[in-house]
Parts: C-alpha cells; sequence; structure tokens
C-alpha cells in the first residue's frame, strides 16, 4: 500500500553530514570523555528495578560458585515476559527493551496460543504429508532429523503486534515490549520443505499447502507454494536446543518474514491442493478490512517496521546532554537497507547506525546520538527495506485501511520526553 514512498534526505543537524567513519570517531570521542549516556545512565521507575540491587561483595576474596549441569542468570538479571492473567487462549511479550542484540533468549520467546500449549510425546509424532503428491508419507521427528539441516536467523512476529499503537491516543504509559512484545528472533534448525515435498512428489498443479497443527484449536491456514519452494521450513531446533512446547515442540512450521499464525506450530499434517481451503483461522480471523468496506486476505507478509526501546517509557533521563537513541527495525521483504530517527516530532528526519549484522528478515539493531538540551522533544524512528518500502505514520495507514483493522500495525512509534526526563508513548501526539 505504502511501497511507492521513498525515504526522505532531510537533514536535522551538521552532524548527520559527516561520513560513518567520522561519526564514529565522534561518538568514540564522546565515549572516551564519558559526554555519551545511553540506557545504562537512566533511571526505571518501577519497583522490580528497585528489587535488583544486590550486595556488593569483593569477588576476589572468596570462591566462586562450582560448576553446574544447567546455567543460570545473573542474580540481577531477571528479564521476564509481560503478560495478563494466564490463559489458554492469550499470549506474552518479550520484554524487547531489556534485550541486547538480535536473538531472544529461547525462554523469553514470545508467546501466542488458540488452544493451550500442548504436550506431545516425541517419540509419537509424525508430520502427514498428502493431497496432490506421488506419495503421500509420515515423518517422525527421527526422520525429519536425518535429512541435512538447515538454520536460519530471523523473526516471528504475531500479526497483531503493535495494536496498542493503532490509537490516535493510546496509554501513554506503555513499554516497548508492551507495544511490539509479540516480536523475536531466534536461530532456526530444521529441514527445508522443498526437501520433503521432492521427497512425497508434489504435483505440479499443486498451488497451494494446508498446514495444521496439533494443537486443541487444529490451528490451520493455507499457504502458496511458491513460499514453500523459497525458504519455508520445518523446524525442530530454536537457539542451539529443541523447540520450547510454547514454540511448537516437536516441530513448527517455519515461514521467515511472514506473520506468525500462519507458521504453525505442532505441525502435523500438509496437504497438497490446487487452491487455498479458507479455513476458520484465515476467513473470521486474520484477514485485514480496509477502509472502503472491502478485506485483504492471505495478506501474509510483515512489513517493514522499527521502533525505538530507549528512550521509552519507563526510563527517566537524569540530566541533559548527549544519549543514545537505541532501537529495532525488520522487515518480512528482506533486509533494512535505513533506519532514519527524528528528534522534533517528524519535521525532520537523520539515518541512524545500523549495528551489524544486518540480516534478512531479521531483527536489525540501530543506534543514534542525540544532545538533548532538556527540553521538552518527540522522538520517532521509521524502517526503509531494500524493496523501498518506508514505513508509514498512523494517519497514512488509518487512510489506507480505515480504524477497524486488526493486523499489520507497523506504523511510526513516537515517544515524548518530557522536560523532567520521564519518557512516554506519545500515539496521537506527534501531529
Amino acid at each position: 500500500m505504502f511501497a511507492d514512498k521513498r525515504a526522505t534526505e532531510n537533514q536535522e543537524r551538521p552532524m548527520s553530514n559527516i561520513s560513518r567513519r567520522a561519526m564514529l570517531g565522534a561518538t568514540g570521542g564522546l565515549i572516551a570523555g564519558g559526554l555519551l549516556k545511553t540506557q545504562a545512565d537512566a533511571l526505571v521507575v518501577t519497583e522490580e528495578a528497585a528489587s535488583l540491587q544486590t550486595a556488593q561483595v569483593d569477588p576476589t576474596k572468596m570462591h566462586g560458585a562450582p560448576t553446574s549441569v544447567l546455567g543460570q542468570r545473573a542474580p540481577a538479571e531477571r528479564p521476564r515476559r509481560g503478560m495478563g492473567s494466564p490463559a489458554t487462549t492469550s499470549s506474552s511479550r518479550t520484554p524487547i527493551e531489556q534485550l541486547r542484540g538480535i536473538i531472544t533468549p529461547a525462554d523469553l520467546h514470545f508467546e501466542r496460543h488458540h488452544a493451550g500449549v500442548p504436550a506431545i510425546d516425541p517419540d509419537r509424532y509424525e508430520l502427514l504429508i498428502h493431497g496432490i503428491v506421488d506419495r503421500p508419507m509420515t515423518f517422525t521427528l527421527d526422520d525429519l532429523k536425518r535429512f541435512p539441516a538447515e538454520s536460519r536467523i530471523c523473526f516471528v512476529e504475531c500479526s497483531g503486534n503493535g495494536g496498542a499503537a493503532y490509537n490516535r491516543n493510546a496509554a501513554r504509559e506503555r513499554a516497548p515490549g508492551q507495544i511490539d512484545g509479540l516480536f523475536s528472533t531466534s536461530e532456526w534448525t530444521g529441514v527445508a520443505l522443498t526437501t520433503l515435498l521432492r521427497e512425497v512428489g508434489i504435483n505440479p498443479e499443486a498451488s497451494w499447502l494446508l498446514a495444521e497443527g496439533g494443537d486443541a484449536a487444529l490451528m490451520s491456514r493455507s499457504i502458496p507454494v511458491e513460499k514453500a519452494f523459497d525458504d519455508a521450513m520445518i523446524a525442530y531446533g530454536q537457539n542451539g536446543e529443541a523447540i520450547r512446547p510454547e514454540q511448537g515442540f516437536p516441530a513448527r512450521l517455519l515461514l521467515p518474514g511472514w506473520e506468525g499464525n500462519a507458521q504453525v506450530k505442532w505441525i502435523r499434517r500438509l496437504e497438497a491442493s490446487d487452491r487455498p481451503s479458507m479455513t476458520r483461522d484465515e476467513t473470521s480471523k486474520y484477514t485485514d478490512p480496509l477502509a472502503d468496506g472491502t478485506a485483504r486476505q492471505f495478506s501474509l507478509v510483515m512489513d517493514a517496521k522499527s521502533t525505538i526501546t530507549f528512550p521509552a517509557f519507563p526510563f527517566v533521563l537524569p540530566e541533559r546532554g548527549w544519549w543514545e537513541i537505541r532501537g529495532l527495525a525488520w522487515s518480512g521483504r528482506g533486509r533494512i537497507t535505513r533506519v532514519e530517527v527524528s528528534t522534533n516530532g517528524g519535521r525532520t528526519w537523520v539515518p541512524a547506525q545500523l549495528q551489524d549484522p544486518v540480516l534478512s528478515k531479521c531483527a536489525t539493531r540501530f543506534r543514534h546520538i542525540w544532545n538533548w538540551d532538556g527540553g521538552e522533544a518527540l522522538l520517532m524512528s521509521r524502517a526503509i527495506d531494500e524493496t523501498g518500502y518506508v514505513q508509514p505514520d498512523l494517519e497514512t495507514q488509518i487512510a489506507a485501511r480505515g480504524e477497524g483493522s486488526s493486523y499489520h500495525y507497523n506504523t511510526i512509534r513516537p515517544w515524548k520526553v518530557e522536560a523532567d526526563g520521564r519518557v512516554f508513548f506519545a500515539q496521537g501526539k506527534a501531529q
């Protein structure tokens, strides 16, 4: 819808005109001089943050802990997924503002279930592939592991991620993870779906696959065969270990860059067909209402998005000076090629620095140094991917889809820095 828009080259201040090498040199000077402040220098106004204080001891005066069969986080590190009341049809969110790098620890990967997490015996697990194929076959978990394995680092995102931002007057006291925490990135390991489809001899007339899960909801989605022959995978590994139960153990369908609901967990059946199956999960749900009263269906690709993770609620900037703005960007269409940051509500934009590695259909970190003068400021970021797509603002997306849209919320996220250093989510206050 917005693919024809292109990034502008507006300049916010002279620093944006210098080269990347000069920028790195300037940043290094600020760090060496102790002038650049980061998230570690900010205050956090939550009771939980106060509870993370630990007793200070001299570690050189006493023996440390012995080896163990299972590693633990440092006592001061207590990240937790955000969630409401436990329920079988519910979700929990990744605390993206608390993480570093691009990999989400497996125990912090977001959850979204429609009938709870099934307990599946891996020794009894089977994946059936049938329909218009030459040789209908079932594969055990051991069978899948006998095929050549491949690994890929990519994100998984719920298509409802960011719903809290699709509101002209969204709640102010929301952290980045509360808004965009239905998003996580892992290294996934498994067998390429093309390998299995060639094994069963898929018919050239097959244009769709029905993917069915083994949970009580029997989650079912129609998947174009083109995606299956592109980069789809039956994944059984995550970040070096077996997939966690809430992520689909023993195996799940992985569709890099596509909406999470289509990446059916606890995958038990793939049926080749010449048409989509039009299941309840892609008719009554997971369609996008448009402003003209129609709806778009099979809008499977996740569009480019970015969000600032610092400064953001609940952080407080204790003093003016040089601060590092940090965030995440991603696109289901490929690599992020550029992220722009504005500190004046979108009037002008400057390019942020992308942190390596920058991978296709994967989270990308960005940073930008900003000299806060102690006044009010409105921070924004917008992502541009390798197709030229530019992350839209809220009004542009509402004009295209209407206010009743339920999925694919990838609008610009604004954060208001107040004169006292407090930071709040500021949707609807950007104009």
